[in-house]
Formats: structure tokens, C-alpha cells, sequence
């Protein structure tokens, strides 16, 4: 039998065209969607690098020490006996407690237990090792902790602001990365500036999840602060952000603010230079 080739052709030639066309609709409906997946990236991307953020703070013996209640922590929960200059350990109880939620204390009026940091000196960025004034500090640079003169760089140190109930709360859904004091944190009015020199017990990164008005303290106590413990080697490959707008006391008195308001502005982060 004769193959009748151009009958064949002609047959298959349609089915053929069919194909292509819809190979060629398949791919023009797909080329669509490579933005919308270049998004969907830089979106995961961005709610990732958010994650990472944390908001550089100071933490003293008011808030975390062994003995202090609510916790009651042991001289090695919180690295007391190792307690040194410089000293930038993970604090052990801490550390060993990832994800555990508790309750932290935050001092009185005028002796306040969390204080922010909203600028960076200049002195900070050129003690090395880093060109980053803020990395410097919680490497504990020269002069920030380390060096023939391991604490000149840590006096007077502007715009070191204490915070209380307003402040605490504009924390709450924030993470942040601690430096903590084995001391306390002295603070001077007009104009504002802390004395950040003194033994630390290391590092702490806390997820901020709730404030809450104190009512089994003094009359000036401070808020009790609900934390998620959180890993301080994230928050340390994070963005690090100083409060810029954590609220300023006028004085060591005033306001005497120790109820977390209703409602608070939004907290403005700005880079640590």
C-alpha cells in the first residue's frame, strides 16, 4: 500500500497549529506572573529583614540582678559572679530559655531600670573595631569596655533617656537588644546625658509583647513588662535602630509617669550609626 504523505500532512497539519498555539498562550500567561513572584520575594525579603530588627537599649540592676523579684534570679542565671567591664556573655538564664515568656520589672521614678539610647557619639564610631559607633558598644571597643582606658568613652554620654510607662509601652511587638548593668545607670537633667560606665553582665535580646501598670510595688514603681525571650545572636545579625522619640523626663520627678496610657504615638526607629 502506497503512504499517501501529503494526505497525512494535511491532517496533521491543524492539530499541529492547535499545539503551538497553546504552548504559545501558555507561555504568554505565564510571563504575568514573574512580577507578581518578584514581589511575593521582596516582600518575604522585607518581612524578614523587619524580623530581625531590634532596638538597642540599656538594662540595669533594677530590672535584671539575682534576687530581684518577679523572677528571683540565681548569681548564675544572670552572670554576676563573671560581672566585669566590657563584658558582652549572653546572660545564661537568658540563653538557656529561648521562646520562654516572663516578667520583668522596670525600676522606680527616678531610678528607672530601661533606658534608651537615641544618638550614637562620634567618639563611639572611631573606637573601632567597627566604623559603626553602635557595634562598637556591644563589642566593647576601645574605651568602651576594653583598652588601657576601658570606660572614657562611657561618661556622659548624651540623650541616654530613662524610660517609664509611656515609653515602656511604645516598646510592646518591638525586639531589643540589650547591654545590662550589674550597677545602676546614673542619669543628669538639663541637659540629659547617663553615665554608662561600670561592670555588665552581658547581653540580653527580649521581644516586648505587653506592659502593664504595677500594682504590687511602691507608689512610684514603674511598669511590669511582659518578655519573649529571644535570641541575641539574631538580634546581633539584625538591623540595629535607636528610640528616636522615646519620651524625655523633665526631671527626675517629673512626669511622674507610671500608667501605661491607653493609647501612645508610634515609635519612630531610626538606624544606629
Amino acid at each position: 500500500m502506497r503512504f499517501n504523505f501529503g494526505k497525512y500532512y494535511k491532517s496533521f497539519l491543524p492539530a499541529g497549529i492547535v499545539m503551538l498555539l497553546f504552548t504559545a498562550c501558555q507561555k504568554e500567561n505565564a510571563m504575568p506572573q514573574q512580577p507578581q513572584q518578584q514581589e511575593e520575594i521582596a516582600e518575604d525579603a522585607t518581612t524578614e529583614r523587619t524580623a530581625t530588627q531590634s532596638v538597642l537599649l540599656v538594662i540595669d540592676e533594677e530590672s535584671i540582678d539575682n534576687g530581684n523579684p518577679p523572677n528571683n534570679f540565681s548569681e548564675t542565671d544572670v552572670n554576676d559572679k563573671l560581672a566585669r567591664v566590657g563584658l558582652r556573655q549572653k546572660l545564661r538564664y537568658f540563653s538557656n530559655n529561648v521562646g520562654k515568656t516572663i516578667d520583668l520589672f522596670t525600676g522606680e521614678v527616678g531610678d528607672e531600670g530601661w533606658f534608651a539610647l537615641k544618638s550614637i557619639p562620634n567618639s563611639w564610631k572611631n573606637a573601632g573595631p567597627t566604623t559603626n559607633g553602635s557595634r562598637n558598644y556591644l563589642a566593647a571597643g576601645k574605651g568602651l569596655g576594653t583598652g588601657e582606658s576601658p570606660e572614657v568613652l562611657l561618661d556622659k554620654i548624651p540623650n541616654v533617656t530613662p524610660l517609664r510607662a509611656r515609653g515602656l509601652k511604645m516598646l510592646i511587638g518591638k525586639t531589643i537588644l540589650a547591654v545590662v548593668y550589674d550597677g545602676d545607670v546614673s542619669i543628669n537633667y538639663s541637659p540629659l546625658n547617663g553615665n554608662l560606665q561600670g561592670a555588665n553582665l552581658g547581653l540580653v535580646a527580649l521581644e516586648v509583647v505587653n506592659v502593664r501598670k504595677r500594682n504590687d510595688g511602691s507608689s512610684g514603681s514603674l511598669p511590669r513588662v511582659t518578655v519573649r525571650i529571644k535570641k541575641v545572636e539574631d538580634s546581633m545579625a539584625g538591623t540595629l535602630r535607636l528610640f528616636a522619640n522615646a519620651p524625655v523626663p523633665k526631671s527626675s520627678s517629673e512626669p511622674f509617669d507610671i500608667t501605661p496610657p491607653q493609647t501612645v504615638s508610634a515609635i519612630q526607629l531610626v538606624p544606629a550609626p
